[in-house]
């Protein structure tokens, strides 16, 4: 399946949680690159290493455009219906195109990208395919029920068009050609449709293909045959066909030879000139590229093209569309996206070094100064010798930039293991590094250890206090030992919508001790915090203090004091209705509760209690009738009681008894 390596930056976190062995597997090790074309198909790719120029051709649009080898298109030449196949001239003056919608081959000026010249092929024909050998532009041309050799002669004052240069071997589809990297005089078909295989090699030397080599008849399906290249040697040819390998065959007679290991459906060969093999399939799941070093048929490398359209699949290599930069080391890929997305060329900047995977192992917590074991794997295709130095960097809160720990050498089997002690709690990684030789990209491979602080101790005092409002409380916050730190911050959150308020932040004194002291208004959650530092635990402690509503209540209207046994009495003609006037600290949909009593058979007896709501402000007035209470005497109180006065943000509290008496 694709994988994506991603570049993990390092963080900090005091207390983190277990997690289970974290392994890191190397990334793409060059400087791989891809850009979008304004292509909609891919008939065939070229690549002219004297202008440093990628030409692809684009069927369904009909047009071949020309880019740099970054991507960025130089220039398009349009008005080429169909247009399939290319083929560079040998002095890289011309690029022929077939373009079967005109029944022409037409030559561009590799240099100016222009049109340079159109060469009918004949009414029908159909030229899909085109090669440039002895002196000659050679085109194969048919339908899937024959298809033949056909040849352009620009020697002379007008072009000489020869078709059938072999109607015996009968070939199904269009032939795909190829020219010998060799015999300037040679070159090799093969059937493009999946009706019947065969593959020919020719000498044009004398204007005339002169099939030299065939595969036998039994060779049998191998079905849709998509691009065949010869071997820098030219003794062998290497076709991309269905089945999971490109199959090689020898010039000489066309036996087979063994196959190179790909997926099922081939679709493009490229070979360098030192003999390195490239590989195409189309496989939507697997990798579609492998490349073979020179007499090796175990691939170095490989690559698997990612999803840039709609659908589950990856990008599928186009027919004929891999190519190597001449006198360099990249290689060159075209893709299309199998649905909504772009037809993309990709650079592969190092495509025939073996990319070791970088396999990291540790545990997933440890304590912080306590010794951790990091082991792990450096796997690849080219073996890598006992001894072979590793770069072994610690990311953590105190070197978050990174701390060498190494060079650390691979062991037997591509084993490492190394001891380190973490001096910093959170987020720690390892990463360990193999920095690249003449065969072996770089690579690197991480682990996250969670390295977990020392238990830090955090104290408030005052908890469960209870006072009246307006009490002015000290709060005294007290920390233990920690290893760098020594701020705390103490922060208020009272009851109700008030929002939550810092107090103070401040370093704690030679005993460890921050106080800030605050006047209470509701009942309140304070809370004391330590964030912690690279050793120590960040630690969180809150004390509940609860603070009585504020609370009066006064008589009014009375007419004189009158002092009955020890208690001094308000006095009320009958005639007079006493008010009353309370108040609460208000807060939205507040009540104040009030209670009468009456002395009646030498007791206290209720007489009435209900609820009152108070202004904005706080205040409630409330009076009550005297008429007929001659001889009456009644006390009365206000309270506020949690829960039942229309809110839960203070603790209940009762006002004292206001006493009151009538006379007529």
């Amino acid at each position: 399946m694709r994988k994506r390596t991603l570049s993990a930056a390092t963080s900090f976190a005091v207390l983190v949680s277990s997690a289970a062995l974290v392994a890191g597997a190397a990334g793409h090790a060059a400087a791989d690159s891809s850009k979008a074309l304004p292509l909609s198909s891919v008939g065939d790719m070229v690549v002219d290493g004297v202008h440093r120029k990628i030409f692809i051709s684009d069927p369904y649009l009909g047009k071949v455009v020309a880019t740099d080898y970054a991507g960025t298109v130089l220039s398009t030449v349009t008005g080429l219906p169909g247009v399939t196949g290319l083929a560079l001239s040998a002095d890289s003056g011309s690029v022929y195109a077939a373009v079967p919608g005109a029944d022409a081959v037409v030559a561009l000026d590799a240099q100016a990208v222009t049109e340079r010249a159109r060469y009918a092929t004949g009414e029908g024909t159909d030229p899909q395919f085109v090669a440039s050998a002895g002196g000659r532009i050679w085109f194969g041309y048919g339908n899937g029920d024959h298809g033949d050799i056909g040849s352009v002669d620009t020697s002379g004052a007008e072009p000489v068009v020869t078709l059938a240069q072999d109607t015996e071997l009968n070939y199904s589809g269009a032939p795909r050609l190829v020219s010998s990297p060799t015999d300037p005089n040679a070159i090799a078909a093969m059937s493009s449709y999946y009706h019947r295989f065969l593959l020919g090699t020719y000498d044009v030397s004398t204007g005339t293909a002169t099939r030299t080599a065939r595969t036998a008849p039994d060779v049998g399906s191998v079905g849709m045959a998509n691009d065949l290249a010869y071997t820098p040697d030219g003794g062998r040819l290497i076709t991309a066909t269905a089945g999971n390998r490109h199959r090689v065959w020898r010039t000489t007679d066309m036996a087979e030879l063994p196959s190179y290991p790909s997926e099922y459906h081939g679709t493009a060969v490229a070979v360098a000139p030192d003999g390195t093999v490239a590989a195409g399939s189309d496989a939507w799941y697997d990798p579609d590229v492998f490349v073979y070093r020179p007499g090796e048929m175990k691939a170095v490398r490989q690559y698997d093209f990612p999803n840039t359209g709609g659908s589950s699949g990856g990008d599928s290599l186009a027919e004929s569309a891999l190519a190597w930069e001449p006198g360099g080391s990249r290689l060159f890929a075209v893709t299309t996206a199998v649905s909504g997305g772009s037809v993309r060329l990709h650079v592969l900047d190092q495509p025939t070094k073996s990319v070791p995977t970088v396999t990291v192992k540790a545990p997933a917590t440890v304590a912080v100064l306590k010794a951790v074991t990091v082991s792990g794997t450096v796997a690849a295709t080219l073996g890598l010798p006992v001894g072979t130095p590793l770069t072994v960097t610690r990311y953590d809160a105190d070197f978050p930039k990174g701390k060498a720990i190494g060079p650390k050498k691979l062991g037997a089997y591509g084993a490492f293991s190394f001891t380190d002690t973490p001096t910093a709690a959170g987020n720690v990684t390892y990463r360990v590094t193999y920095p690249g030789d003449a065969t072996h990209a770089y690579a690197t491979g991480t682990a996250l250890v969670k390295v977990t602080p020392f238990k830090t101790a955090l104290t408030l005092d005052q908890n469960r206090r209870t006072v009246n409002y307006g009490t002015n409380v000290t709060y005294t916050a007290t920390l233990g030992w920690s290893y760098r730190n020594r701020v705390v911050e103490i922060w208020s959150d009272p009851y109700g919508s008030e929002p939550k308020r810092l107090l103070k932040r401040g370093t704690v004194n030679s005993a460890g001790k921050l106080s800030v002291t605050t006047r209470m208004t509701r009942d309140t959650w304070v809370t004391a915090d330590f964030a912690g530092d690279t050793r120590s635990g960040r630690a969180h402690v809150g004390s509940t203090v609860y603070t009585r509503a504020g609370l009066t209540t006064a008589l009014s209207r009375h007419y004189k004091w009158s002092k009955i046994g020890t208690i001094w009495y308000q006095t009320y003609h009958q005639t007079s209705d006493p008010l009353v006037t309370a108040w609460n600290n208000p807060y939205p949909g507040r009540k104040t509760k009030y209670e009468l009593q009456v002395w009646s058979s030498g007791a206290w007896r209720t007489g009435a209690e209900d609820y009152v709501p108070l202004t904005s402000g706080g205040m409630a007035y409330f009076a009550f009738d005297g008429d007929g209470a001659a001889g009456i005497r009644a006390r009365i109180r206000t309270a506020y009681v949690d829960g039942t006065s229309g809110d839960n943000v203070n603790t209940t509290v009762y006002g004292a008894w206001k006493y009151l008496n009538f006379t007529r």
